[in-house]
């Protein structure tokens, strides 16, 4: 497969910090430039289930599973107490994707993904740390309805609700998917092993839903937004897991 212009701009930065790192050197200034144009999302993409689509391609195959699957749905009782599905939102060809449980009150109020208290934080953690635009990333949810109460998704929400994710991210075809929290991160997984023995390294992901199966992407679980908020003290062990997904796309370390 061809490289693509940022491909050749991350083994450059890497092949530059190598030699640096070698001759001692710790702080390496990046041109402005390289770091916009590392940080947006990909021109196109070969891979997958949507060889060479383009953003409109993308966008049109989301909005046709958002509106003709996921709206209407009625696989599960959360149909009778949602206000509004929320499929997520974000660049149809991101290279990154965060995925969290389920939406809450202000998400069901809204039809949009993270933009409660939990929301602003993944905001803050995506812009103010990551230093990327929350435009160029895809955010969603395992579960597309909200659970009365805010309440953990149960098992049989997660088996009917869960093909609509997989097929999100086989339209998207992301670089590296987050999983933020235990719900998102084991029905990702097919696990139930905690977040806490999950988070801090990469999982293979297959975007064919079976293990072994086709192409992988490296997901990295770690503490859902809500979580921090409730125990602030864990802040510092997500930044480390959002720096291990810098690395992996080839983003700066500021």
């Amino acid at each position: 497969m061809a490289r693509t212009d940022q491909d050749i701009i991350r083994i450059s930065i890497r092949q530059s910090l190598e030699v640096d790192q070698a001759l001692g050197i710790k702080v390496l200034p990046i041109p402005k430039a390289i770091v916009a144009s590392i940080g947006r999302p990909r021109k196109s993409s070969t891979a997958g289930g949507l060889p060479g689509a383009s953003t409109d391609d993308r966008a049109i195959a989301l909005r046709r599973l958002d509106e003709e699957q996921v709206k209407g749905c009625q696989k599960c009782t959360l149909c009778q107490t949602r206000t509004n599905t929320v499929f997520g939102q974000g660049h149809p060809l991101a290279r990154l994707v965060f995925v969290g449980e389920a939406p809450g009150f202000d998400e069901d109020q809204q039809g949009l993904a993270f933009v409660g208290r939990a929301g602003q934080l993944l905001t803050d953690m995506i812009e103010k740390g990551m230093k990327l635009k929350r435009a160029d990333v895809f955010i969603c949810n395992v579960l597309k309805c909200r659970p009365p109460n805010n309440r953990t998704p149960a098992t049989d929400e997660i088996t009917a609700c869960s093909p609509y994710l997989f097929e999100q991210l086989r339209i998207l075809q992301p670089e590296v998917i987050c999983a933020l929290g235990a719900p998102a991160a084991q029905t990702l997984l097919n696990t139930k092993e905690s977040i806490g023995r999950l988070r801090g390294r990469f999982h293979d992901f297959y975007i064919s839903g079976s293990p072994g199966i086709g192409p992988s992407v490296p997901l990295m679980p770690t503490f859902h937004p809500a979580y921090l908020l409730r125990s602030p003290g864990e802040k510092g062990k997500a930044w480390e897991d959002l720096k291990k997904i810098m690395i992996k796309l080839g983003l700066p370390l500021t």
